[in-house]
């Protein structure tokens, strides 16, 4: 099944099937430049993937891996303007729901890519499930899913420029995986918790430290408006297979500072979704951010702290790469 994803099309709020044109080879879509080479929107690559991609947009981009860069298509699906509560996993099988007159391309100056889910009835977000990152972190390895919370109005979009909050000191960047859930599920036993998962994508869980660690509870230094970019797109199960296989690094100006493997968390996938519907029912669109590996920047000596003009990107191998820059925050 292919990608999906939640866009601004012309200003118009559409949820989209991503399509990519592979005649010429298999290539990744992302929705940031890499860090190393970018070229105009008509520009193709004859380099490695490792080394240059082809920027379309200021909000999506196409990674090549081949000689011939991929083209990406949006085709909205009918009546549905975002992922979310009403698209189901079942939902986004259905090839009825195409409208293949109205597809863009999806480097098309009309088109922003949104949060994979704009308003997910839940955010969930798991702490210390890397025992590197319980290790720089001081703490004891849990025997229990470490959970906290965010909001919808906490997410931001895979390419977004970051208002920073100007009362914090001490922000830093944390890489994840995000599951995204397909089915409505309740109590549903580990063996069976892949089959409500309806795909993946990847996060930044901005940090402020010194809001963080005021108190016990983690959400006044996890839930500033508009801090945690979530996308490209939702990758389906069939693109991944196993989520404990992928590998996740995060890479701050240039420079990789979490590079680690999905293998090396403490609690998998299907634990984690197991262990949130034990308590509260998850609901099509819901997220849980699984989690981030050693090397944050506050651990780092010095301290990796961010400010304005910073760029963060994390990729998850066969998920896709979200980019933002870091701004100063207009308080007017």
């Amino acid at each position: 099944m292919p990608r999906f994803a939640s866009l601004l099309i012309d200003g118009r709020p559409v949820a989209a099937r991503i399509e990519e044109d592979n005649s010429t080879g298999k290539a990744a879509t992302t929705a940031a430049a890499a860090t190393t080479t970018t070229a105009a929107t008509t520009a193709t690559t004859a380099a490695a993937a490792t080394t240059t991609t082809a920027a379309t947009t200021a909000t999506a981009t196409t990674a090549a891996t081949t000689t011939t860069a991929t083209t990406a298509t949006a085709v909205p699906l009918r009546g549905i303007a975002e992922l979310g509560r009403d698209t189901p996993s079942d939902v986004l099988a259905d090839d009825s729901l195409l409208d293949r007159d109205a597809a863009v391309a999806l480097d098309d100056p009309s088109v922003t890519i949104r949060p994979v889910v704009p308003r997910p009835d839940k955010v969930i977000c798991v702490g210390l499930n890397y025992r590197e990152h319980v290790a720089e972190s001081l703490r004891d390895e849990p025997e229990y899913p470490v959970l906290f919370t965010k909001w919808a109005s906490t997410l931001t979009g895979p390419t977004d420029p970051i208002a920073l909050p100007a009362e914090s000191t001490k922000i830093d960047y944390e890489g994840e995986l995000v599951v995204v859930i397909g089915r409505r599920a309740r109590r549903v036993a580990k063996a069976d918790a892949l089959s409500v998962v309806a795909g993946y994508a990847v996060a930044n869980d901005l940090s402020m430290r010194d809001f963080q660690h005021k108190s016990h509870q983690w959400l006044q230094g996890k839930a500033w408006d508009a801090s945690t970019p979530v996308g490209p797109f939702l990758v389906t199960p069939d693109e991944v297979p196993d989520p404990q296989a992928l590998r996740l690094r995060t890479i701050v100006n240039g420079r990789t500072v979490q590079d680690a493997t999905t293998d090396l968390m403490i609690f998998d996938v299907a634990t984690l979704v197991a262990a949130v519907s034990e308590f509260a029912t998850l609901q099509p669109g819901d997220l849980i951010l699984t989690g981030t590996p050693g090397g944050v920047g506050v651990r780092r000596d010095p301290p990796l702290l961010l400010g304005p003009g910073d760029v963060v990107a994390v990729e998850v191998d066969g998920v896709g790469r979200i980019e933002n820059t870091m701004k100063e925050e207009d308080r007017r």
